[in-house]
């Protein structure tokens, strides 16, 4: 789903997870829980001002670090994400919710994006791949398939 707000352009997805929230939490938050679903490899800082350090090849050669702006263990953390070739500012706010009997509610929002025609073929590129990416964290979790060894993105 695509948000306008103060002439700006916002990225914001949902997915409802049947794995406890504390485990959704951390497969966003700790390095063995990313590299299931999003990168090969991560280390992770996990605390405000820490970084995350995506690996994206075995030999860790091909790598993003990404600072953590907020971080709450409660379900909350915000990534300091650039995004497309430009490396455009477009921070990720992740939070984490209980629901349902052991369930998690997953709501990913990024942005700002400019409302031209750059800044909306990068939110469409991105809006793209994160929708893949979260349906992959959801395909791993709750079936133990990892849709990056079988459909790439």
């Amino acid at each position: 789903m695509v948000r306008t707000e103060n002439g700006q352009a916002w990225i914001e997805l949902h997915e409802t997870i049947s794995i406890h929230h504390e485990e959704i939490f951390a497969a966003i938050t700790t390095a063995d829980g990313l590299s299931r679903w999003f990168p090969v490899a991560a280390e992770v800082e996990r605390e405000q001002g820490g970084l995350i350090v995506l690996a994206w090849d075995e030999k860790k050669r091909r790598r993003t670090t990404v600072a953590i702006l907020e971080f709450d263990p409660g379900g909350r953390i915000v990534w300091d994400w650039h995004a497309g070739p430009e490396d455009r500012h477009a921070p990720i706010e992740w939070r984490v919710e209980p629901v349902m009997e052991e369930g998690s509610r997953v709501l990913f929002r990024q942005g700002p994006f400019p409302l031209d025609v750059p800044g909306l073929l990068l939110l469409a590129g991105e809006l793209e791949s994160w929708r893949w990416y979260l349906c992959n964290l959801r395909a791993v979790y709750e079936g133990r398939i990892d849709m990056r060894r079988i459909r790439p993105l």
